[in-house]
């Protein structure tokens, strides 16, 4: 598959004309040709010499315009990275403005990235419709972005919010009923008119009727440079599928153009076909003063009062599981691979074959980046196109894995190896009277101790360590299935590196401890007797979960340290929604149009608690009346005990739990609420990205106020009062919103139908039927202690071991002596507590890191062939603390990478890098806007750099670096 090329192409230069001085004096138009989801026709035009003659320009330059509110800020990276990669290895080119039109609102984490990845200007279209107008009415639709409260102006944009009109050209011309400037008309695929004549093609320019086509497009001019302040106008030409006849709509617009141009008098206006950079040029000559915008984001989106784009956060929960599953599969098997070659350089496995197996799952995770990919906005066979190239890449970076252990293993290379990332029902294949292996990788570089989790066929279970050991293990029968049981392991395994465990049928020696299962009457909560309530305890070292017998739902939470007892209770609810478009709005994969608050599903609930001595899992099944035989609800709370010798903070400061939604009724969304005594006022903390936290306060609307109070949870949501804090931690994004005080409530799924056209010509009715299997980790605390928690489990969530299986082939316990901690290079990795190694990898790229080389090379075309690069090795660091969030956490952190990595080898040379990796951060000088704060102009350059290896991570900051070492 090859990767997406080109997101916009801006072409044409009419030469002349030069910047006026700042003032309203004749406005100048810069006329922008662009195809929003293009069609194929920038893969005939001579690309290299268009763009030495600089009529075309690349924007963006990822493989997506990717969305910006449910996805990570990892994936958005990524396919930033594999876009410009391609873009600097084919052609030399670095993009460096933005064309980000289309995603449905604007996170702040997108123009920090930017601003780190080179770029000198940011565009964005979708914003609130009513923050839009004022914007629009007092010029404030450019500015200086920080994006990042920590960064501020170290890594600020100027941004500009395209006005009223967006991305399209005015369609409407008072002379003609059909659209004006589309004279190839609407496109048709796959069959085109065979007589070139397609739907709704503009009247072409003629002698009679030039002089309106002018009028009308020098009107539209004047009133869009009434809310700018420059006499300098973006005229954006084009819209979705547009040009794909590329020589009728210029053969037209060349006429008109020059008609301008000769009456510019008489019009006050001039006009010439531009690309993006030509026009931030223009308005950066102005040498303006611009306002600052702090980090808030644009969230959420709304186009009308009824028109809440809030319900794609969670529309299609399983295709943004598989894409967050995808992408930490990917995190893994990357770092996984770069140890493999670094210290076996005469493998016997293929490189460039294995190289090709992790890129089928880049692009992969790339592609579904897309604001019409993870979103769930796209119909029911662009998502299977979707998941499929999802699950071949993950398919192909497992048996990479799998392949890499038995070489290393020196194992049979006629057994097999089945890997699997970490899940419920992961079971070890084969027959059970075989010893089996269970190989358990942790991606992050830091030590984890957490359970793994596996199926097996009976209850009679042992677990040794590669020492012959006996490991701490748990079996007990699955919830949902009766044919199963679930093993949990408890594993503790170093940075970077992977554990062997040997299970064993039991043999009359048992080192498996047994969940005993207690099954409770199923209780009518309609009728709950509230004056003799009494209460289940459930315990570990850092909390009491009491349940009310009466009801059987939670009641309550005590953080047992500082003995804090918060009331909790969770219930499931579903909005309903509208259908018909003649009853009023609709809900659709977009949009969010409740008819009413929300409604309880279920009268009753079952309750089954299993204990044992690591682990009690509490069972809630909730049924639509007391004498239901099946239920649409489940819920899976675990709670965690680790035993002496092992560092079980984290394990014991979350309760995880597991959720079953689904299948659901047509025309509902199913929402989790929970509810508490904390006196929030209302006030929601959700992530941006994965990448920081954005302050959600509620707000009332004349119309559609819940819809509006939605916000998107793409790993962190939390509520507090002043002493204590409820955060909820997730594995795929969601929808979240805090509709009355104390309480935040997750939206899980969604099943729509509609009758509006539009859904139904592009099928996006979201008839989705499925069950669905999110999961989310409380951690109830005080502000500090969560503080410190919250940012090592969201990534323990999202970066979850993986777990390989196998048979054994006659392996013997180690001796104490020979034991190491497995490792794919013999020694761990470990950054400091506030870093996160985002990257370790071995892009392939095969262009040169010197820009002037590199260049040369291309123009000479002897851009470099054959092999891929496996000497280059991508590194990413990432400070995951904000200024002043915690005392000891939040600080610098200074690291020596040379120490860092012994482990891969003897670091010969860094480079520090921008974002992606194209630019050479002492050689990258970027736009220096105008502000109050910094009233000159200039450029800047605002990474340290240190040339013995010794870096300084600032708060927030993230790092990039190529390395090399020695022998390669």
């Amino acid at each position: 598959m090859a990767p997406p090329l080109l997101l916009l192409l801006l072409l044409g230069l009419l030469p002349g004309l030069l910047p006026r001085a700042a003032g309203r004096g004749p406005l100048r138009a810069f006329v922008v040709a662009h195809s929003h989801m293009d069609v194929g026709w920038v893969y005939t035009v001579q690309v290299h010499q268009l763009l030495q003659e600089g009529r075309l320009e690349f924007v963006i330059g990822g493989q997506v315009m990717h969305d910006e509110a449910v996805t990570l800020i990892d994936d958005q990276i990524l396919q930033l990275t594999e876009g410009h990669g391609f873009l600097y290895e084919t052609f030399g080119i670095r993009p460096q403005f933005s064309w980000h039109v289309d995603p449905f609102g604007a996170s702040a984490t997108t123009p920090t990235l930017f601003a780190l990845a080179g770029f000198n200007a940011h565009l964005i279209s979708r914003i609130d419709y009513d923050l839009k107008a004022d914007m629009q009415k007092n010029k404030k639709l450019q500015f200086v972005w920080q994006g990042s409260p920590s960064l501020s102006e170290r890594q600020e944009i100027f941004t500009h919010v395209m006005d009223q009109y967006s991305y399209c050209t005015p369609s409407q011309i008072p002379f003609s009923n059909r659209s004006g400037f589309y004279w190839n008309g609407i496109a048709a695929f796959p069959d085109p008119p065979k007589d070139g004549v397609y739907p709704n093609m503009s009247l072409p320019v003629t002698d009679t009727n030039i002089h309106l086509y002018a009028q009308t497009m020098v009107a539209n001019i004047k009133e869009r440079a009434a809310w700018f302040r420059t006499s300098d106008v973006l005229w954006p030409w084009g819209c979705d599928k547009q040009f794909f006849n590329a020589s009728v709509q210029y053969s037209n617009m060349d006429l008109l153009l020059d008609y301008i141009n000769q009456h510019s008098d008489e019009f006050g206006v001039t006009v010439q076909y531009a690309t993006v950079g030509d026009y931030f040029q223009a308005v950066y000559s102005r040498n303006l003063t611009w306002e600052i915008r702090d980090s808030q984001d644009f969230l959420p989106y709304s186009t009308e009062p009824f028109q809440a784009w809030t319900g794609f956060y969670t529309s299609r929960s399983t295709l943004k599981g598989i894409a967050r599953r995808a992408s930490s599969l990917l995190y893994a098997g990357e770092s996984f691979f770069t140890q493999y070659v670094l210290k076996h350089p005469a493998s016997s496995i293929c490189k460039c074959r294995a190289l090709k197996q992790l890129q089928s799952l880049r692009w992969a995770v790339s592609e579904v980046q897309h604001h019409d990919g993870i979103t769930g906005t796209e119909s029911p066979k662009v998502k299977d196109m979707y998941v499929n190239n999802l699950m071949y890449g993950m398919f192909n970076v497992k048996k990479l894995m799998a392949s890499i252990i038995f070489d290393m293993n020196n194992a049979k290379k006629n057994g097999e190896v089945y890997s699997s990332i970490y899940s419920e029902d992961s079971g070890i294949p084969g027959a059970t009277d075989v010893d089996q292996y269970v190989v358990v990788y942790n991606p992050l570089a830091w030590n984890i101790t957490t359970f793994v989790t596996v199926s097996v066929s009976h209850s009679a279970m042992s677990v040794y360590d590669e020492l012959g050991r006996s490991v701490p293990a748990q079996v007990q029968r699955s919830a949902e299935s009766h044919s199963t049981y679930d093993l949990h392991i408890l594993v503790a395994v170093s940075g970077l590196s992977y554990r062997k465990y040997n299970v064993k049928p039991w043999n009359g020696k048992q080192s498996g401890f047994i969940g005993r299962p207690v099954k409770y009457k199923r209780k009518d909560i309609t009728r709950a007797d509230q004056q003799s309530r009494q209460l289940l305890p459930v315990v570990n070292n850092c909390y009491q979960v009491l349940f009310d017998q009466n009801t059987n739902l939670m009641h309550s939470i005590t953080e047992r340290e500082t003995n804090q007892t918060v009331q909790v209770t969770q219930e499931f609810l579903e909005y309903h929604v509208n259908g018909d478009v003649m009853k009023g709005p609709i809900s659709d994969n977009y949009l969010f149009a409740p008819n009413a608050s929300a409604v309880p599903v279920s009268k009753a609930v079952g309750l089954e608690v299993v204990s044992g001595n690591l682990m009690t899992e509490i069972r809630q099944y909730f049924y639509s009346n007391i004498t239901s035989q099946d239920y649409i609800y489940a819920m899976y709370t675990r709670m965690y005990t680790v035993p002496e010798g092992y560092d079980g903070k984290l394990l014991c400061h979350r309760i995880e739990q597991e959720y079953r939604v689904g299948p659901l009724e047509v025309n509902r969304e199913a929402v989790l609420r929970t509810s508490t005594n904390l006196n929030t006022g209302q006030l929601l903390y959700t992530d941006s990205n994965g990448y920081q936290i954005q302050k959600r306060p509620f707000k009332a609307y004349m119309n559609n106020t819940v819809a509006r109070n939605y916000y998107p949870m793409v790993q962190t949501a939390y509520i507090e009062d002043d002493t204590t804090r409820l955060m909820l931690l997730a594995e795929r994004a969601h929808g979240v919103s805090s509709q009355r005080n104390g309480q935040v409530e997750v939206m899980l799924h969604r099943r729509l139908w509609n009758n509006l056209q539009w859904d139904l010509n592009y099928n996006l009715t979201l008839n989705d039927s499925s069950v669905v299997h999110p999961v989310i980790w409380l951690i109830l605390g005080t502000k500090a202690v969560t503080n410190i928690l919250y940012r090592t489990s969201g990534l323990a969530l999202e970066h979850r071991p993986v777990v390989m299986f196998g048979a054994l082939s006659g392996d013997k316990p180690k001796l104490p002596g020979q034991l190491q901690q497995n490792s794919v290079h013999g020694s761990p990795v470990t950054v400091p507590p506030n870093l996160h190694l985002q990257a370790l990898s071995i892009p392939g790229w095969r262009y040169s890191s010197n820009h002037t080389e590199q260049v040369r090379s291309i123009r000479m075309g002897k851009q470099k062939q054959g092999d891929a690069d496996f000497n280059r090795v991508l590194l990413r660091i990432r400070h995951l603390y904000e200024v002043g969030e915690d005392p000891v956490l939040s600080q610098p952190a200074m690291v020596n990478l040379k120490f860092l990595l012994k482990g891969l080898g003897s670091v010969m040379a860094v480079e520090e890098r921008s974002l992606t990796g194209t630019w050479d951060v002492k050689a990258l000088k970027q736009w220096k806007w105008k502000t109050a704060q910094y009233p000159s102009r200039g450029f800047s350059n605002s990474t340290e750099t240190s040339d013995n290896c010794i870096v300084t991570v600032h708060p927030k900051e993230i790092r990039t670096f190529f390395v090399y070492f020695q022998g390669q």
